[in-house]
């Protein structure tokens, strides 16, 4: 793909579509690694934070199947973790009411606004590898205080803090991933995080199942403990990773950067190519740098190589470029929550219930089948990525979104106009239209809305960018999840399901005018997607980069 073909098409006002390569190079198996190791983060979520505010007085396990028929305040997460177990234990122990219960599980969206709004700035102060480090050190003192806690008002306290952690660990992990893939499997590997995610949800079963019949006193606190103990090892594996190679080029390490891009690029001219492009985006003359242990002293930093000036550069005074990218990635995450996925799976009991699964055994049955179809279309997203780009993959599921709601919502309408007992066959077109949505939402809106984010910001820009995506998808679930018993109470189920289909239809249409395809693209060409010049910055600029940029050798 040529840059001049982003650029005629951008001129004719189109939205550019890159190509990928014809011939797609091995995987490289050192920037698998970083990226695994990267994305394990996420299991953090998965496991202690992705909750449900079910309590039911039945055995542990049955929080994943109670019927919401009679009890507004139980209702499911399909991805549920070590939460929902606990949540029974904890009432029990420490005598909160179910109020209580629900407001600590419902409140980490909330707490993890902190974290993710911070680790921006943190990302480029410290780097993405130690920001990662300090997300693990975050986890780990909320597991020990939450598995400690004396009472409510400690438990609430760490609750806070794993919040902060999971805002931290949601923001860096695609950022990172991104920032050191090569271009032809970005895609893959950026998505990996949303796959570790349902790992630390598999976890969070297993957990619960594992310490359900300890005494009541123990068993919600071994549940909180374990979760402490991955930290450590996700904490000492990114030790051993490299630091991302954008990062070291916008501290001036440009021998440290060229290494870790040989390390994971597919070919040495790749790697060059990919720090040619870095430091032409951050402004270092060619030329400069060019020996391995050179390291380039940038007297600009006051334009954000440790992130200040980004807030006023992405808010106040932003370019249409940025100011359109800024756009689409809060609109992304926007669509994303908006369309109601936890809302659906949340409530998925009832349509079970619906359908005349009103034993155990089948109700979990269904149950585990919503969680296996999540699972397994987030594998479809992860391997076809790269194949056939993001704008078919998130068009493609909002479409089977839109389709999925409007049958979930039909069908739900219409049993409730008929006799219990008598609507098996529609009850089983709303267990389908569930499955089909869940599926819809993995192949697309779920894992490419963080791919997306990490790789179209600048690179200045990016840590403190995806952090404002961040914060928008975490302040949405929030919105959903609380609002939705006062949503279905004033406009009933299929309402507000028909309301669901009518914003991830809107999404549809956002993302059709308004996103550009970024498969094939390098990170720093991403921003010529939508509409920016050659480095329009460095260019009102002059020559002050060249001017304000010294060269000095040490030995690393």
């Amino acid at each position: 793909m040529s840059n001049s073909k982003q650029h005629d098409a951008a001129d004719d006002g189109g939205i550019p579509a890159p190509e990928a390569p014809a011939k797609r190079p091995p995987l490289n198996k050192y920037a698998l690694a970083c990226a695994v190791l990267a994305s394990m983060n996420s299991i953090l979520l998965g496991y202690g934070t992705r909750t449900h505010d079910a309590y039911n007085s039945m055995h542990p396990l049955a929080v994943a199947i109670c019927s919401t028929r009679t009890c507004a305040s139980c209702y499911l997460y399909a991805d549920v973790s070590v939460m929902s177990g606990a949540q029974l234990f904890m009432k029990q122990d420490l005598k909160i009411t179910d109020t209580q219960i629900e407001i600590l599980a419902g409140i980490i969206n909330i707490y993890s606004l902190v974290g993710s709004l911070a680790a921006g700035r943190t990302s480029d102060w410290l780097g993405r590898r130690y920001t990662m480090v300090l997300a693990a050190a975050i986890f780990f003192a909320g597991a020990l205080i939450m598995g400690l806690a004396p009472s409510y008002t400690i438990l609430m306290l760490g609750r806070f803090v794993a919040g902060v952690g999971v805002g931290y660990a949601l923001m860096i992990a695609p950022v990172y991933t991104a920032e050191v893939s090569p271009t032809s499997a970005r895609g893959l590997l950026t998505s990996f995080p949303e796959v570790f995610i349902n790992t630390g949800v598999l976890l969070g079963y297993v957990s619960n199942y594992a310490f359900h019949g300890l005494p009541v006193h123990l068993s919600w606190r071994v549940m909180f403990l374990v979760g402490a103990v991955p930290p450590i090892f996700l904490a000492l594996g990114v030790l051993a990773m490299p630091e991302s190679p954008r990062w070291l080029v916008m501290q001036g390490r440009i021998g440290d950067a060229r290494r870790v891009l040989a390390k994971t690029s597919n070919s040495p001219a790749e790697a060059e190519e990919r720090l040619a492009d870095i430091k032409n985006a951050i402004g270092i003359p060619d030329g400069v740098g060019d020996n391995d242990d050179d390291v380039v002293v940038v007297a600009r930093r006051n334009k954000g190589s440790h992130g200040e000036g980004v807030w006023r550069d992405l808010l106040i005074r932003p370019t249409p470029p940025v100011r359109r990218i800024l756009i689409a990635c809060l609109g992304l995450q926007f669509f994303q929550q908006a369309s109601g996925i936890d809302s659906v799976v949340l409530y998925s009991p009832r349509v079970f219930e619906k359908a005349g699964l009103r034993s155990n055994n089948n109700s979990l049955g269904a149950t585990m089948a919503v969680g296996a179809t999540k699972t397994l279309f987030i594998l479809v997203a992860t391997f076809f990525l790269d194949r056939v780009g993001r704008r078919p993959l998130l068009l493609t599921s909002a479409g089977g979104m839109v389709v999925s709601l409007v049958t979930l919502a039909s069908a739900l309408r219409a049993i409730d106009r008929l006799p219990e007992g008598q609507a098996t066959s529609l009850a089983g077109v709303s267990i389908a239209a569930v499955l089909t949505f869940v599926a819809s939402f993995s192949i697309g809106m779920g894992p490419i809305a963080w791919v997306y984010s990490s790789e179209i910001f600048p690179l200045r820009l990016r840590a403190q960018g995806c952090a404002l995506g961040t914060a928008m998808n975490r302040v949405m679930s929030g919105t959903i999840t609380m609002s939705f018993i006062s949503l279905y109470k004033a406009i009933t189920f299929a309402g507000s399901f028909y309301l669901y289909a009518g914003i991830a239809a809107a999404g549809w249409l956002f993302m059709f005018f308004f996103l550009p395809e970024t498969r094939g693209s390098n990170l720093e060409d991403t921003e010529k997607l939508f509409g920016g010049g050659d480095h329009d910055e460095d260019k009102e600029d002059g020559h002050d980069a060249q001017k304000s940029t010294e060269l000095s050798s040490s030995q690393q």
